[in-house]
């Protein structure tokens, strides 16, 4: 039904979070779930730049949670890799001081 790319990052989701892919996470502007997860996929790593992809969290923002709960599934491996990597050299900066 979705491409590879979208299919993988489905299988990282909980089933809950899998359940009515076409359903509209953001009902203020009529958003669906797979669009954010395709925003995710497609790169965007935050909720301001899936309100910019999108247009979700942009009404009264009752959906911000659910958005930054699939951005934490889908993102949260590569966001930790990253903060690891920035302690490390902050780490490294701070003995040759």
């Amino acid at each position: 039904m979705y491409d590879d790319t979208i299919n993988k990052a489905l299988a990282k989701l909980p089933e809950i979070l899998r359940q009515d892919m076409e359903r509209n996470l953001c009902t203020c502007n009529d958003v669906p779930r797979i669009d954010i997860i395709t925003a995710i996929v497609n790169g965007a790593t935050s909720v301001e730049a899936i309100r910019e992809e999108t247009y979700a969290t942009m009404g009264t923002g009752c959906c911000r949670q659910q958005v930054e709960r699939l951005l934490e599934c889908l993102c949260a491996p590569e966001k930790a890799k990253r903060n690891r990597r920035s302690k490390q050299r902050s780490g490294e900066s701070k003995t040759k001081r």
